[in-house]
């Protein structure tokens, strides 16, 4: 039985965690914590879950590494330089272990798979994601992967006419990327392709959060035998 520390555990995806963790036989609930408690209590978990925020999600992930834990990390804004910095610190704690997914969703991960496959054969192309009002980081961690994944694909890396222009988005890898924050709206990303006389678009919808039940399974189950840092849901499910 695996035993998990959730982080975040008052905010909508830690509270989906929590759920999954009571209801699956093979793990089990170690701490659940809040932004007012106190970190010591996520120590002795088999795997520490990170639902937090970008302000705060590297310090409780150095902390848990510190500590030879096994992190689970799906709060976004992890930036390459952040990455870098724990891969050092995994390389001194090899006991410990961080996976970061994200995007738990499995509709999502064959998105970001089916847009790097189309990469090699557009030249053009521009990411637009949306999420619910509250997300308070802009791109999303999709989007970035996305893009990242894109970039890699690629054997030449175009030029992206209007670089400069505030409205083009933010360009990253590369690629022009707009975000939508609104009500309404839970996530949606739609990674369009463009050449002569056609484009090919590739969206993803989620409405509900329990969209990401079986790739957050599948990640705890994961990490809790992880090695060194693992990035992506696609090395999660192999």
């Amino acid at each position: 039985m695996i035993s998990v520390s959730i982080l975040g555990a008052t905010g909508r995806m830690g509270m989906l965690t929590k759920d999954l963790v009571d209801q699956d036989p093979n793990l089990k609930l170690h701490a659940a914590l809040d932004s007012k408690a106190a970190p010591e209590q996520m120590l002795d978990a088999d795997v520490v879950v990170d639902f937090t925020r970008p302000d705060v999600s590297q310090q409780l992930v150095e902390y848990a590494i510190a500590n030879s834990q096994k992190v689970l990390v799906g709060t976004s804004g992890w930036s390459e330089t952040k990455l870098a910095r724990i891969e050092k610190m995994l390389q001194e704690n090899p006991a410990a272990a961080v996976v970061v997914v994200p995007n738990f969703s499995i509709g999502s991960m064959l998105a970001q798979r089916f847009a790097a496959e189309a990469a090699k054969f557009f030249s053009d192309v521009e990411i637009v994601e949306a999420h619910h009002a509250g997300k308070v980081d802009s791109p999303s961690g999709t989007a970035i992967r996305t893009a990242e994944l894109i970039e890699a694909a690629r054997e030449v890396q175009p030029l992206i006419p209007g670089v400069g222009q505030v409205a083009r988005g933010e360009v990253v890898s590369g690629v022009p990327i707009h975000s939508l924050r609104l009500d309404g709206v839970s996530a949606r990303q739609e990674t369009i392709f463009g050449s002569d006389a056609e484009q090919l678009k590739l969206v993803h919808d989620v409405s509900s959060h329990r969209a990401y039940s079986l790739g957050i399974l599948r990640s705890i189950e994961y990490t809790a035998s992880a090695t060194g840092l693992v990035i992506g849901l696609d090395k999660v499910l192999g």
